[in-house]
């Protein structure tokens, strides 16, 4: 299994019979597959084995898929239409007649749009000649979705890259918090002494009272427990990327969950140094979350 990315584009031609064709598909992010078709008329039945084709090789993905065919070399050219050159003609005699001009001359009635039209492939009705026409447009097609496959693990391989890295600055950030976590109970402490100083005119309080107001802050201060779950989300999201194909679901509920503890760690701080490291983890979390949504 490879780590792939939702976004691509691939495109194959080929030929059957004098027939050719060309296949173009592209994908971009969604939350599951979705692929839509366009075919020229007389190919509808491609649909059904081309999504079959779709599914044994995509997990996830917005696709736009498309078929050209050419017509052969034998029907390829220009016809007029019958009715509408008749149409064409009767107007320009009662036109002549009703003004006295001069009749339209026949390169004037041609250049009438409609008069003219391409002259499209006819679809074979033989079973057995359609089988095998539409086999072998398949298979190009099964061709430009391995394509699109190597194509996604390429962009894949430079979103893996981009996503460790995020996760290195995610766990250098946490172990940053953790150290100026470590020194909020003496601040506190120190802080909630002169505060008391100043409000009770230089008294101070004893050393259990003391003792008491300050478990009471660093209860509601302590961000050991968000920090721990940080760590572990850490080495989750290695291990989703190491182990793959697939993980892209996955790892937009892991940014999640990193944003809820670093969302928490910000709310208990009482240390503006310590806030700021929380708000610029929270900014990496954004990004890594930005790029998970690109992941298969």
């Amino acid at each position: 299994m490879t780590f792939a990315s939702m976004t691509g584009f691939a495109e194959s031609a080929g030929s059957h019979e004098g027939l050719r064709w060309r296949w173009e598909a592209k994908s971009v992010n969604s939350r599951s597959l979705d692929m839509r078709l366009r075919t020229p008329p007389g190919f509808d039945g491609l649909e059904p084995p081309a999504r079959v084709l779709a599914g044994e090789r995509f997990l996830r993905g917005a696709f736009q898929v498309s078929l050209t065919v050419e017509p052969r070399d034998t029907e390829r050219g220009l016809v007029v239409d019958a009715a509408a050159l008749a149409a064409a003609v009767r107007i320009a005699r009662e036109v002549a007649a009703e003004t006295g001009l001069a009749p339209a001359r026949v390169d004037g009635l041609l250049a009438l749009k409609g008069v003219i039209v391409s002259d499209e492939p006819a679809v074979s009705s033989d079973p057995v000649t359609r089988g095998h026409r539409d086999a072998a447009i398949l298979e190009s097609l099964a061709a430009v979705f391995d394509r699109l496959v190597k194509e996604r693990c390429g962009e894949g391989a430079k979103l893996a890259a981009l996503l460790g890295a995020q996760i290195d600055d995610i766990e250098r950030l946490v172990g940053e918090a953790g150290r100026l976590a470590a020194t909020q109970p003496s601040a506190l402490r120190a802080r909630l002494d002169a505060q008391i100083k100043e409000l009770l005119g230089g008294v101070s309080l004893s050393e259990d009272r003391l003792a008491q107001e300050m478990a009471l802050l660093a209860l509601k201060a302590d961000v050991r427990e968000e920090l721990d779950r940080l760590g572990a989300h850490v080495q989750d999201a290695r291990a989703l990327i190491a182990s793959a194909k697939g993980v892209g679901r996955k790892l937009d509920f892991l940014a999640q969950e990193f944003n809820r503890e670093a969302n928490t760690l910000c709310s208990k701080s009482t240390d503006i140094a310590l806030t700021r490291t929380g708000l610029a983890l929270k900014a990496v979390i954004d990004q890594f979350r930005e790029q998970a949504q690109n992941v298969e």
